[in-house]
């Protein structure tokens, strides 16, 4: 009988950000295939218990370490051992020890991992299938970063992970039965990067629950207040989250002011860092702090913004601001990976005057606004429920569906 080892960075109960999104539908998918074990990091101890308490009734067996290895501890470590920081991130001897224990067993068959940092717990000499979702190409991103920053030491912090990353993703999808990419650009980027062909690395998109994303649904209300609202959704303590805010409250907010000059930004997302909070300060923006549910916000929203400077994958909040039918604005970036039209589905722009522009027009014509969120929300139905995107776990896997 088969049995699926689940291996992944962060729990994935609450589904409360894109990582956990992906994963909790992922472990869904994998346990209508067989049995999973879930072998998991938590970055807290609150969140471990969170995890625990929901997913443990559902799998074979469970097992969560918190993660204590700081980034200055982790990056000295990595540099003398000549390995990505990423891994050293996410080492966790006790976790590795679970999992050793448990595949001495010889009870599981199949073994799926999570995100780039989980396949330093593969086994060498597992007889089974392995899948490897690194979801997004990770050392693409840490070169961006360098491309970006040229200030010392960080530049070089990020060009030697972007290096290190690199050859570690390259030889790790060699050695897996498949890797998966989060969106076709991110499989065609990797296949370039690493030299494997479609038989190896594919494209498995995420998807959108439109049930739990519905306009329809009586919700509490949000963003009280005079005039319109534009919404910015994500975990305010991850890098491109802090510059795409802080991007657009500089250089695009007030073009929008000037244009109407009691229209208001909200930053909605948990553990806000100290130079998104001080945004708060600015005229017209407003820094939440963790939600009970971003929903309500978004369907407060005359326009939804995601002026992401970098960005990799699919942006699960377009797809969330898409199915509850809101007019979204989005950098050519954030709208990469998403199977959806400039200027019928969303309005895509990248410079300042030409993001204000698009923000503006959907303040200025509601009616026009309206059309535009019913057309996203009915191109999320039509195309990204996630039973659809992740059917193709059960071939990969060689399971039946």
């Amino acid at each position: 009988m088969a049995e699926i080892l689940f291996l992944v960075h962060r729990a994935p109960w609450p589904p409360d950000r894109g990582d956990r999104i992906r994963s909790w539908h992922m472990f869904e998918a994998l346990a209508k295939l067989a049995p999973v074990h879930v072998a998991a990091l938590a970055d807290n101890a609150a969140d471990a218990a969170i995890a625990r308490e929901k997913m443990a009734p559902l799998c074979k067996t469970l097992a969560i370490e918190v993660r204590e290895v700081s980034r200055p501890v982790a990056l000295a470590g990595a540099v003398l051992r000549g390995e990505p920081v990423s891994n050293r991130l996410f080492r966790n001897a006790a976790l590795a020890e679970h999992v050793g224990a448990l595949l001495a067993l010889r009870t599981v068959t199949h073994i799926v991992a999570f995100s780039g940092q989980m396949a330093q717990y593969l086994p060498a000499d597992f007889a089974g299938r392995v899948l490897m979702d690194f979801v997004d190409v990770d050392s693409a991103k840490f070169a961006t970063y360098a491309e970006q920053d040229k200030r010392q030491p960080l530049n070089w912090v990020h060009a030697r992970e972007a290096r290190k990353l690199g050859a570690f993703e390259a030889k790790v999808a060699r050695t897996v039965d498949a890797s998966l990419f989060v969106s076709e650009a991110e499989a065609a980027l990797f296949r370039r990067q690493s030299g494997l062909g479609t038989d190896m690395v594919h494209a498995v998109e995420n998807g959108i629950d439109t049930e739990r994303f519905d306009p329809a649904l009586a919700l509490d209300e949000a963003g009280e207040g005079e005039g319109p609202l534009a919404v910015f959704t994500g975990q305010m303590d991850y890098r491109p989250n802090i510059d795409a805010v802080q991007w657009f409250v500089a250089e695009v907010l007030p073009i929008v002011r000037k244009a109407h000059p009691a229209a208001r930004f909200a930053i909605v997302g948990r553990a806000p860092a100290d130079e998104v909070r001080a945004l708060a300060a600015l005229p017209g923006v407003s820094v939440t702090g963790e939600v009970p549910d971003v929903r309500p916000w978004l369907a407060a929203a005359d326009a939804v913004v995601a002026p992401l400077l970098l960005a990799r994958g699919v942006q699960n909040k377009l797809l969330e601001a898409m199915a509850m039918a809101r007019p979204v604005v989005a950098s050519a970036a954030a709208a990469t990976g998403i199977d959806a039209t400039d200027g019928e589905h969303l309005l895509v722009a990248d410079d300042p005057e030409a993001m204000a522009a698009a923000v503006v027009r959907l303040f200025d014509e509601p009616a026009a606004a309206a059309q535009m969120g019913r057309a996203a929300r009915e191109r999320m139905i039509a195309r990204y429920g996630w039973d659809a995107r992740l059917a193709p776990l059960a071939g990969l896997l060689g399971l039946a569906a």
